[in-house]
């Protein structure tokens, strides 16, 4: 699907598909439906699919120095993954402090936690998870985290390192004016979708590439997906850019489908999902978490969630600890976003609600979380070259990588 200018790069053809390595996009013009990489080749192309993904924010654009420290370790590709595994091998029965509360922070605690390593997790919100979680299901996850050795100082952020001669973090600075000891360190303070190639070529929304049901741009030759892609979400009638493995498959399979067949591919009609495991414990999200939530199930247990119902309308769910049945039958619900019409009475049916009114449905369920998959350490995907299939596998083996090794040492429990 192009011209090729320079044989000086690493190229394999297999069933098709050239997977070019070694070098990256450095520019793209959508007019002229070309691409130049770093080695001076010319791409060109009849259909531009970017999955560019995003990149980790790193402590330099927030103020704080101290990203290229030896011990100090971010999460989005395979050398990270790979780093990460060296540092936290090398810091047994050491301390770390984990910058974040979010999937980043959140999964990377629990699998220093099992490395016998003592953790302390540092976020400005007041509780983890914040822009997901309500105060009473983080409640459960820190009470956990913290029955496991984690322990969680919340309000307050990273200001400055304390570094040896050699270079190393020995300690982390807090705003509060707290100094935690630290043999390492791991930044997940969040992402930012990698644009850069096509501003000022494409329309922009919500910190991506906006595109419409089939996920093309605003230049009809080019799709885009994952990370990157601000799409419309039709159960809600908005458009938005979601974060997470689930979403970037499905939008991927979506864009091919719609340019390998236009006429029989209809509008991307995808429900939320967002899920985690750790420890133990394995949940899974769909839809929204606007509105009221109601809680259910037993906290003091292993299974329970919540449903959010905004304007009468039950338009999201959360559940700890379910079945693949379970699972199935919120994610259905959610999807038809039902009348609420009592909350009291809601909350009372809890989960069976969901698996009653999931029977009289004729939809087919949502396909839940492959069983085989770890957890979103996938959302710490980083494609580092925007245009070329490598990303992917740099993505796939860091995910990969990470997983195994996650779930080897897992298995002591």
């Amino acid at each position: 699907m192009g011209i090729r200018n320079n044989a000086n790069v690493h190229r394999c053809v297999l069933l098709g598909i050239e997977l070019i390595l070694g070098t990256r996009v450095k520019s793209a013009d959508v007019r002229r439906k070309t691409l130049m990489t770093a080695t001076g080749e010319t791409i060109s192309y009849k259909f531009l699919i970017v999955a560019t993904g995003a990149r980790a924010l790193k402590l330099e654009e927030f103020g704080v120095t101290g990203s290229d420290a030896e011990n100090v370790c971010y999460l989005r590709d395979l050398a990270d993954a790979t780093r990460l595994v060296n540092v936290m091998q090398s810091s047994k029965d050491g301390n770390a402090v984990v910058i974040g509360g979010g999937y980043i922070g959140m999964e990377c605690a629990a699998s220093l936690v099992i490395n016998n390593i003592n953790v302390t997790m540092v976020f400005p919100e007041a509780h983890c998870m914040g822009r997901l979680f309500t105060p009473k299901i983080a409640s459960y996850y820190e009470e956990f985290y913290q029955s496991k050795g984690v322990k969680f100082i919340k309000g307050t952020v990273l200001t400055s390192f304390d570094l040896n001669s050699d270079g190393k973090v020995t300690a982390v600075n807090l705003r509060d004016g707290s100094k935690l000891p630290a043999d390492m360190v791991v930044i997940g303070i969040g992402i930012r979708a990698n644009t850069s190639l096509f501003e000022g070529q494409l329309t922009l929304e919500k910190g991506g590439i906006k595109v419409n049901g089939k996920m093309q741009s605003s230049n009809t030759s080019v799709y885009a997906v994952g990370d990157v892609a601000a799409f419309p979400v039709k159960v809600f009638g908005e458009t938005r850019r979601l974060e997470h493995v689930d979403s970037a498959r499905k939008s991927a399979r979506h864009a091919v489908a719609a340019i390998m067949q236009p006429e029989t591919t209809g509008e991307f009609d995808y429900l939320p999902f967002f899920y985690s495991r750790v420890f133990t414990l394995s949940w899974q999200f769909y839809g929204d978490n606007v509105g009221e939530a109601v809680h259910f199930g037993d906290f003091t247990g292993k299974t329970f969630g919540a449903y959010w119902i905004n304007k009468g309308h039950l338009i999201g769910s959360f559940l700890e600890g379910g079945t693949k049945e379970e699972y199935e039958a919120i994610a259905k619900i959610t999807r038809l976003k039902p009348e609420i019409q009592d909350l009291s009475e809601l909350e009372k049916q809890g989960l069976g609600f969901a698996l009653t009114e999931s029977e009289k449905l004729s939809l087919p369920p949502t396909s839940p979380v492959p069983a085989a998959s770890s957890s979103s350490l996938v959302v710490a995907e980083k494609p580092l070259h925007p245009w070329h299939a490598a990303a992917g596998v740099i993505l796939a083996a860091s995910v990969a990588a990470f997983a195994y090794w996650y779930g080897k040492k897992r298995r002591r429990w």
